[in-house]
């Protein structure tokens, strides 16, 4: 069995493995995850100022054994089976272009042809939502790059777009929407390096620098005369909340634009459920928990249109309830993503986590 054991940098030794990816700040991987330290990456990671980091120990569990479902189970699975609403998919040639797009945009913020470039690549994450007439995600299956900054504009586009057309917006506006989550963090490329890239935690001068982002942002961008004027509001505003205590500004209530409440959802989404030199990912559940449990800073229409497109156990998965049976997804409830209907595949029992009530105690582990 494998564990997770946090280890200070100072008590690494040769011949462990790291449990956990380091980049820096702009997404680029230094040491991969299973890597085997060496002095040599070792001394690197104290350089970096990395007080401590996650190692693995133990072995691989075995493969899951096989759980033998009789036919009478088989045909009740079946029989309440509900397939999944459609699910946002990238293609690897929509995949290709889309990455050579967002790369272009961040490696370049003063190119004459960014905002051509934003709008291809916003039609090319269009095109795929409407072409099954998609109105969920499932995050895995988004990726596009390793790098953290391209994954992170790739997903918090798409996860904005789909909360836009729940929320009823038309076409032009969810390509707008989209627009402003490639681009929400282009000011990004005037934070000093050596903050940007820090791989431990930044000190409260070096946030206030990076708080400065959005509103960099929002400078290079105006200065781009076809940007739409709600594109730019987003990206100022996304790290804004509606208690007024977000940033640059401290806006709140009604002067916070639909597009920037639609953005700070997914932004706060995406960033919980990835990886951080200086963070542990949450799980897709417990990022989930979290959001919830953000009303005083979440608009809560948009927050409920979100969890209304998320996917988190895909109609077919199996999973283990906290009674310690394991069950198969037979139906979600696009209301409450943590709590799909499940059927037992001993016993054939079906769990309806969100409806009846005798299930109120159970949860998905």
């Amino acid at each position: 069995m494998i564990r997770r054991k946090y280890v200070s940098t100072r008590a690494l030794k040769k011949g462990m493995a790291i449990d956990q990816a380091i980049v820096d700040r702009s997404g680029r991987i230094l040491i991969a995850r299973k890597t085997t330290l060496d002095e040599f990456l070792i001394d690197a990671l104290q350089k970096m100022g990395i007080s401590g980091v996650y190692i693995r120990e133990g072995e691989e569990d075995p493969a899951d054994p096989v759980i033998e479902v009789s036919p009478e189970v088989k045909e009740k699975i079946e029989k309440n089976k509900v397939a999944d609403r459609g699910r946002v998919t990238l293609s690897e040639s929509v995949k290709k272009r889309v990455t050579e797009g967002i790369k272009y945009l961040y490696s370049d913020t003063a190119a004459t042809d960014l905002t051509g470039t934003a709008a291809e690549v916003t039609g090319n994450l269009m095109d795929s939502i409407m072409e099954n007439d998609a109105v969920a995600l499932n995050i895995d299956a988004l990726k596009v790059s390793d790098e953290y900054t391209f994954k992170h504009s790739v997903d918090v586009a798409a996860i904005a777009m789909l909360i836009a057309k729940k929320s009823g917006f038309s076409e032009p506006e969810i390509e707008k929407v989209g627009m402003a989550g490639l681009l929400h963090d282009v000011g990004k490329s005037k934070i000093p390096s050596e903050v940007l890239n820090k791989a431990g935690k930044l000190t409260e001068e070096e946030f206030d620098i990076m708080k400065k982002h959005s509103l960099y942002g929002y400078e290079i961008l105006k200065e781009k005369k076809d940007i739409p004027q709600e594109v730019l509001l987003g990206v100022l505003q996304h790290h804004e909340k509606i208690n007024g205590k977000g940033y640059p500004m401290g806006v709140s209530g009604d002067k916070l634009f639909s597009y920037a409440r639609i953005l700070s959802i997914a932004d706060v989404y995406d960033a919980l459920v990835t990886e951080r030199p200086y963070k542990k990912a949450f799980s897709q559940q417990d990022a989930i928990e979290m959001i919830m449990a953000m009303t005083d800073e979440l608009d809560i229409t948009y927050m409920r249109n979100f969890l209304a497109i998320i996917i988190l156990y895909p109609v077919d998965s199996v999973v283990t309830l906290s009674n310690g049976e394991r069950a198969k997804v037979v139906k979600n409830n696009p209301q409450y993503p943590l709590r799909p209907k499940v059927i037992g595949l001993k016993t054939g029992t079906v769990y309806d986590l969100s409806e009846d009530i005798k299930c109120a105690s159970l949860i998905i582990e």
